[in-house]
């Protein structure tokens, strides 16, 4: 692992930065759930970053990406999330969607979908967890029935992230229900205007839109929504999986969170107790920590290793360092770390609250 960038990683970080600089601006920051509310204003800085070609960082050139290493890759994410650039969705379509269908789809599929994703055009969400099947994936009921050429999709699924804003979901549905549940699974990419498709927002626990359910009545998928071999669907959707877990996280964003406190508290003069301020320097030091272990991530897949153990460590650090940082701003802030948004009294944007709620509770 090299502990120094190269002067091409130096130059895109700065470069990274630069286009930072002059297109954000505080009302676009991405505090919790605000995305979700205001769907349009990431739409409009995704077209931005599409403008600049840089939708899709990992991706292929050839497939309108960056093509950029592991270690570029999160250098360009680290940047982003310390400057609370919206992220809009691009999870699900530039991490997920987009690289499972460069893999298995076919040249119609690419050209059809593809373009759409980095041109920002359309937002994707995901259907794999429903109601009586979250952990346990393969047990999963939602169906798809041939009919002539098409295919008859019902069932549900939940949990779906940005579900009241997308125009399309890669899912899976059972197609051979004689089969070992593992084999019988298919994977289908779903355009949500067809008839018969329904949504209902489901509120968090911060009353936020984070979550919704899909209902599916018959709708009829055309022969081209099928992606890849049918009923091989489960071994198509363990990529995607891998590709969720492989995603270099990055501690840009608690290092802004703790940079953030530190200037409020001496822009308002107030004095942290010494517990406060030992709590401070201690996730300080845990975003060093994070960031070295991310690092540590993007070298191991630059030099064509698989980090699973490493990735997992670093997601779960990174979790749990989230919860400390908002029990911590929760401390120092007092009863207007309490507060939600738009309180005339919220104190930087109520993010303390709403991430403690949503990740500790």
């Amino acid at each position: 692992m090299e502990f120094r960038l190269t002067p091409g990683q130096v130059a895109l970080r700065e470069s990274v930065r630069r286009w930072l600089r002059h297109h954000m601006r505080p009302e676009l920051e991405g505090f919790p759930y605000a995305e979700e509310e205001e769907p349009e204003r990431l739409r409009a800085f995704n077209r931005k970053l599409a403008e600049k070609g840089w939708i899709a960082p990992a991706w292929p050139a050839e497939y309108g990406g960056m093509g950029l290493g592991a270690v570029e890759q999160l250098v360009f994410g680290e940047e982003m999330s310390y400057a609370r650039a919206p992220n809009g969705a691009r999870g699900p379509a530039v991490g997920y969607a987009g690289p499972t269908i460069i893999m298995y789809g076919t040249e119609d599929q690419k050209r059809r979908h593809l373009p759409g994703i980095t041109n920002w055009d359309v937002v994707w969400a995901q259907g794999f967890s429903e109601p009586n099947s979250g952990s346990d994936l393969a047990s999963l009921q939602t169906t798809a029935v041939r009919d002539g050429d098409d295919w008859i999709l019902n069932g549900s699924k939940i949990w779906t992230s940005h579900g009241h804003y997308a125009g399309w979901m890669y899912l899976l549905a059972r197609t051979d229900s004689e089969a070992p549940k593992h084999r019988g699974i298919s994977y289908f990419l779903l355009d949500l205007s067809s008839p018969g498709v329904t949504f209902q927002p489901l509120l968090n626990m911060a009353g936020r839109k984070g979550f919704g359910q899909f209902f599916f009545d018959n709708v009829r998928m055309p022969p081209g929504a099928l992606l890849g071999e049918a009923n091989r669907g489960w071994y198509m959707a363990t990529t995607t999986l891998d590709l969720e877990r492989s995603n270099i996280a990055n501690a840009g964003a608690a290092r802004r969170t703790i940079d953030d406190l530190c200037s409020f508290l001496r822009d308002s003069g107030s004095k942290a107790a010494a517990p406060h301020r030992a709590r401070l320097a201690a996730h300080a030091v845990e975003v060093q920590v994070a960031t070295m272990l991310s690092y540590r991530v993007a070298s191991i897949i630059a030099g064509g290793g698989v980090p699973n153990q490493e990735a997992s460590l670093l997601k779960l650090f990174l979790s749990e360092l989230d919860q400390r940082i908002s029990a911590t701003g929760l401390a120092v802030l007092g009863l207007h770390g309490a507060l939600m948004p738009g309180s005339p009294y919220e104190r930087l944007h109520a993010q303390f609250a709403l991430t403690y709620l949503t990740t500790v509770c």
